[in-house]
Parts: structure tokens; C-alpha cells; sequence
């Protein structure tokens, strides 16, 4: 059974944390030692904390003591410069936490192409040290320094029981532009004090970032930071391993829920989003399909402006999963739209059920939700189902954008 509860990463025994927002520049520090791992952006222009956090972890075996996060710049595309910045970080934190910094992972978000301001980040450093702790306003502090165009700070924790004792998952994340990952969101850190080896962790994190934060889309922009590490502090004393099918399954329910849970609200803050949208394919041949359906539908701007609009124009939807790749005969779909509360039925096995002004009028109520929630069955006799996140588009996507650096 889990339960969710305060306080973010701070939640998870053995884990403090801080941040400082300056204009649009912060730095959030998270010291946890553990057990890691952690999964990165598929972008072929690889940001430079992205190239020494990965490193690290695959020299390093597996371990991390802190992670030091900036927002504001990318650090990106900024050759031999940019990686002796990233270093330049950690060694700083690590020279403070008096720990080798090979167990330092670096991170950064914000704009590409431009030179890190590594004076401000060191004074910056100077500020969150002493007020590293493990309570919940310490957490509040790291999530928003990680911020750059997110208007709401995103965390998520929950407390797991098991026949072996209790343990915590806890996790913070940023993002809202630039979003459709092949690994997980621009910026996550997760943690928890389970004991678990950091090759199952690895395993663990690979898996339930594919069900996560791969299924969510704003604008079908891969950045070139995204992050996503999970530390391990292993204070609870519960030993998660692939012996006890019990444990496991509790770890893995845990896991999985503060990674969805952040996912979304991912989705829901995506830039200028006034919406989010929930869409669930089943029936499909493969897994692989039904995702690649879900996220064409909830990717395709056709779509994200009609609910934006409000506009009843669900026709899109079912062009949006016949170009994804998926396979599957429009002779055999079904389709209904919902906020949760009330439905509408549009096609059944093929064949439109209610197109009239007054079925469409109750499916443009239903758009006007905050919420909604897209079923499609592509009713190829299989079962194979996925879900993908997403958000509407809106004029502000635009102005947003448009200025993003003036």
C-alpha cells in the first residue's frame, strides 16, 4: 500500500536539499549518498553536464553524494568550455561537501549556445551550502531554482508499506518547454532510502521511464539536457531485490507513481498550456504501437489547438493515430472523449455513432475541461494498451517562444 505525503526529496530519509532563485537564474543542491543511476537526453547534441553526469556514473560504479542542478543556462553547445564548467561545479560542491567530486552529478537547464556564468554559479553555491536540510521548505527552495518558463514547482512523494518495513520514494522535477523526451523530462531527481544495487536500479528507472516520462509530449522538441538520476540512500533498511516478488512489486508500484505523477504535471505546465490531455490507446497489435498512437495524437498540433478552441473537431484525433506509424484498419476503431465526468461516444468499431449539433455541442462543453481524457480502441483483437500526456496550444506557446531570450 502507498500513501502520498510531504515534502518532495526532503520526504526520503538520509536526503537534504536547498536552492536560490536570482532572476531567472538559480541552484538548487541535493546531497543524498547511494546507490544511483540515471537516464539522459537522445538529442545528438549532448549538453556538457549531460556528457561528465553520464560519465561519472559509468566510472564511478554507480554511486552519487550530491547533485548540483542550475537553471538559466543550458550549458549546451559550448565545447571544451562548457565541459570544464560542468566540472568546474562539482569540484566547487565537492571541495564544500569535503567528498571526491567523481560522486558529484552536475545538471542544467535554460538557454543553448551561451557561455555559463560559472562566478555566479560558485557565489551561488556559497548561498544554498549552509542552508542545505531536510524539510519541506528547503525542498520548496530547490524546486523552484530549478524553474525557467515552468510556472508551478513540481514534486511528488510517497511512503510505500511493506511486510519488511516502510519505505519512501520522493522526487522533483522541471519542465515545460522543449518536451518530448526519449529518456525522461528536461530535469529530474529522484530518490529514496529502499536499499536497492545500482544495476537494479538501473534497470528499474529504464523501465518505468518508458511508461513516464517518454509518454509525454508539449511541443515534440527533444532538449538537449534532459536528466533524469535516482539516488538510493538505503536508510529504511528495506532491501529491494529481484528474490522477494513482493518487495519488488511494492518498489516498482512506488516508483512508478512519482514518476507518473511528475510526468504529468510536466504536461500540465507545459508552455502557455491551458489544458491537459490524458490519452489512453488499447487494442493495439503492440505496446510499441499503442505509444506510438497515444503520442501522435496527443503531439499533433491539429489536435492541441482544437481543444484549445474548444472546438469539437475530433476528426483530427483519428487522422493523428492513422499517421503514427501504428497498425491497425479504420474499419475497426472506436473512439470517446471525456472530462472525467462526462462522456462521448464518437465512433464505434469503425462507424461514427452521434455527429450531430447536439452531440457536438456536449464535446466542446466537454474540451472546455482543465482535464481531458482521449480512448481510443484500435480494435485489432489484441490487447496491448499505453497512455501518453499531453497539453493544448495555445497563443502563449507563441509569445512564450517568440521571446524566449530578449
Amino acid at each position: 500500500m502507498i500513501q502520498e505525503i510531504k515534502g518532495g526529496v526532503c520526504a526520503v530519509d538520509g536526503v537534504k536539499a536547498f536552492g536560490v532563485k536570482e532572476s531567472k537564474y538559480g541552484l538548487a543542491v541535493i546531497v543524498a549518498k547511494g546507490n544511483a543511476a540515471g537516464v539522459y537526453t537522445k538529442n545528438k547534441v549532448v549538453a556538457a553536464p549531460v556528457i561528465v553526469t553520464k560519465e561519472k556514473l559509468e566510472t564511478n560504479g554507480g554511486y552519487l553524494e550530491a547533485v548540483i542542478a542550475n537553471s538559466g543556462n543550458a550549458n549546451a553547445f559550448t565545447g571544451d568550455d562548457g565541459l570544464k564548467d560542468a566540472n568546474d561545479m562539482a569540484n566547487t560542491l565537492a571541495e564544500c561537501l569535503d567528498v571526491d567530486p567523481k560522486y558529484i552529478a552536475v545538471a542544467s537547464t535554460g538557454v543553448i549556445g551561451r557561455k555559463l556564468h560559472i562566478d555566479k554559479i560558485k557565489d551561488q553555491i556559497g548561498t544554498v551550502f549552509p542552508n542545505l536540510d531536510s524539510s519541506e521548505k528547503a525542498n520548496a527552495e530547490a524546486m523552484k531554482a530549478i524553474m525557467t518558463t515552468d510556472l508551478v514547482p513540481k514534486g511528488f512523494a510517497v511512503e510505500a508499506q511493506t511486510a519488511k518495513g516502510n519505505f519512501r520514494v520522493g522526487g522533483i522535477a522541471k519542465g515545460s518547454g522543449m518536451i518530448e523526451p526519449n529518456m525522461g523530462t528536461m530535469l529530474s531527481f529522484v530518490y529514496t532510502d529502499a536499499e536497492i544495487s545500482a544495476s537494479l536500479l538501473q534497470s528499474v528507472l529504464a523501465e518505468v521511464t518508458d511508461r513516464t516520462f517518454n509518454r509525454i509530449v508539449v511541443d515534440g522538441d527533444t532538449s538537449t539536457n534532459d536528466m533524469c538520476l535516482v539516488t538510493a540512500t538505503g536508510k529504511s533498511g528495506v532491501n529491494v531485490n529481484l528474490n522477494d516478488e513482493a518487495v519488488y512489486s511494492e518498489f516498482l508500484n512506488a516508483f512508478e507513481t512519482v514518476m507518473k505523477e511528475l510526468a504529468k504535471m510536466i504536461a500540465k505546465d507545459g508552455e502557455g498550456a491551458t489544458k491537459l490531455i490524458e490519452c489512453t490507446v488499447t487494442g493495439a497489435y503492440s505496446e510499441d504501437d499503442a505509444v506510438s498512437a497515444a503520442k501522435s495524437i496527443v503531439r499533433s498540433p491539429l489536435v492541441k489547438t482544437a481543444i484549445f478552441g474548444n472546438d469539437p473537431n475530433w476528426g483530427r484525433i483519428v487522422a493523428a493515430a492513422g499517421y503514427s506509424g501504428a497498425d491497425f484498419d479504420q474499419s475497426a476503431i472506436s473512439l470517446d472523449i471525456s472530462d472525467g465526468s462526462n462522456q462521448v461516444f464518437l465512433v464505434k468499431a469503425g462507424k461514427i455513432t452521434e455527429n450531430d449539433s447536439g452531440t457536438l455541442e456536449k464535446l466542446k462543453a466537454i474540451m472546455s475541461a482543465e482535464t481531458i481524457f482521449i480512448s481510443m480502441d484500435l480494435g485489432t483483437g489484441y490487447s496491448e494498451t499505453a497512455t501518453a500526456w499531453g497539453c493544448d496550444l495555445t497563443y502563449d506557446y507563441v509569445k512564450i517562444n517568440a521571446d524566449y531570450t530578449t
